[in-house]
Parts: C-alpha cells; sequence; structure tokens
C-alpha cells in the first residue's frame, strides 16, 4: 500500500496483510494518551489511506498494555486558560480527526488491547468493529475531571450501541466496565481469549478482505447513512441507489461468474 510509505509521530502505520493496514498509537509511555500532534496526524491518516485503493482494511490498536487512555491530562492543564473560541478550536480539531476515522470508506476494526478511557472510549466507538483483548477496560471518564459525556461522538454512539439506561449508567458514575461486560452490553463484539487479540483481528479483516472491495465500502455507507436517517422509506432509497451502482461493476459480474463455475470470486475493486 503506497500509505504505508509515510511516518508520523505519534502512531505506527505497516500493511500487516494484503490490503489490511495496522495502525498503533504510539506513545506508550504516556498512556497513548491523545495530544493535538496525535489530532492532526490521525486527519491526515485517514486521509492517506482513504486515497489507498489498495488499503481494504484497517486495524486500529495501541503500543504496549493500554489503548488510549483519553486526552492527555499534562496538555489538559491548559484548557481552562483558553478562551471561548480557543477551546471550541480545540474541541474541532479533536473531533475533525475521530470523524476522520469514523468516515474512512474502508472498515475500521478497534483491537482494544488495554484501557480505553474518555477520548479513547470515543476512538473505539468511532470504529466499525471492536474486538477487546482480556485486559481491555472501558470507561467514560469525562465527568471525573469536570467534563461532559457529549464528547467526540460518544453520548450519540454509545447510546445506539447499548441503548440510553446503561449509556446514562456508564456515563454518570465514570465507572469501569471490563471487557467480558463490554460484550455482554454489545460495547464490543467480541473477546479475544489469551494473548491473540490481533490473531482475531487480523482472522475478521481477511473474512472482509475475500469480499468484493465496493460491496463492503457501500454497505459501510448505507450502515452510517441510515443510521441517522429518520424512516424506512429513506433508508430503502439509499440502499437502493448503491446496489444499482455495485450491478454496473466488473466485480459484480466476477462474483456472478465464479458462482456459476464453482470457485472463488477474484476482486479487484473495479
Amino acid at each position: 500500500m503506497k500509505s504505508v510509505e509515510r511516518t508520523y509521530s505519534t502512531m505506527l502505520l505497516e500493511e500487516v496483510k494484503p490490503g489490511v493496514a495496522l495502525v498503533t498509537l504510539n506513545r506508550p509511555d504516556r498512556y497513548n494518551a491523545m495530544t493535538n500532534t496525535m489530532f492532526i496526524e490521525m486527519e491526515q491518516l485517514a486521509w492517506d489511506l482513504d486515497q489507498d485503493d489498495d488499503c481494504r482494511v484497517v486495524i486500529l490498536t495501541g503500543a504496549g498494555k493500554t489503548f488510549c487512555a483519553g486526552y492527555d491530562l499534562a496538555d489538559a492543564e491548559d484548557l481552562p486558560n483558553l478562551g471561548a473560541l480557543g477551546m471550541l478550536d480545540q474541541q474541532e480539531r479533536a473531533a475533525r480527526a475521530l470523524t476522520a476515522i469514523r468516515s474512512l470508506r474502508t472498515p475500521v476494526i478497534a483491537a482494544v488491547n488495554g484501557p480505553a478511557a474518555g477520548g479513547g472510549l470515543s476512538l473505539v466507538l468511532a470504529a466499525d468493529i471492536r474486538i477487546a483483548g482480556p485486559r481491555a477496560k472501558f470507561n467514560a471518564a469525562f465527568v471525573r475531571i469536570g467534563l461532559s459525556a457529549g464528547d467526540l461522538g460518544t453520548s450519540w454512539l454509545l447510546t445506539r450501541l447499548i441503548g440510553p439506561a446503561k449509556t446514562s449508567e456508564i456515563c454518570f458514575t465514570g465507572r469501569i466496565v471490563g471487557a467480558q461486560e463490554a460484550a455482554d452490553l454489545g460495547l464490543v463484539n467480541s473477546v479475544s481469549p489469551g494473548d491473540d487479540l490481533l490473531g482475531a483481528a487480523l482472522g475478521m479483516a481477511e473474512q472482509i478482505v475475500a469480499n468484493s472491495p465496493g460491496g463492503v465500502q457501500l454497505s459501510k455507507r448505507a450502515l452510517q447513512a441510515n443510521m441517522e436517517t429518520g424512516s424506512y422509506a429513506a433508508a430503502i432509497e439509499l440502499e437502493n441507489r448503491g446496489q444499482a451502482l455495485l450491478t454496473r461493476t466488473p466485480d459484480m459480474l466476477e462474483a456472478l461468474t465464479a458462482f456459476k463455475e464453482k470457485r472463488a470470486p477474484v476482486f479487484h475493486g473495479e
């Protein structure tokens, strides 16, 4: 993939399987906490990956024993000194980064190797699929530092994943949710036993890569768009347009031919 040629100071990017990009938050000495540099680089990373037609799936994880501890509290000390517009600029910079990750045209799998707190939880929620390791922990830590859980999409995404009652409980108390409870609630898709978290994420990624790139990308677009659509009729309209587009692609013809010939299809993303 062409995108792996770029380097970042707060993240590592590598191609671990054909079409599979592994992004590792790489500030283990600070528990992979977020900084303005990370937000800027995350937005750039998303743009780079989106321009790379060879990229089919993105796996997101953290270096060391932590996924992401949220915003770096060393930097947070300056937040009360910002004016209203300065704080709005800060908030929008962070929001653009996470929105860019969620808006990637390819699926994003969060391989949550350890604690994900505050903005780290928000980043987990921005992924399409979440797989937790046994040491994963989640908490909406915002209220513990005098802030609101209405931050970086948490109030919108978590409510849709686990419902308003449980979201309220977790956000109002700031309590920690362990890996198994997260799976029981539907916050994560599954818990990977032992130390094979990346293996589980890669297995999921390979299943996705085996399918038509256009089909996967338009499926993601439909799923996300229809979370915000107000009616069944509008959802059907969007789905109809996607299916009509895909029947015009060589990959659709290849899938039908392969089925008739009783072989695996070879997709080219065309």
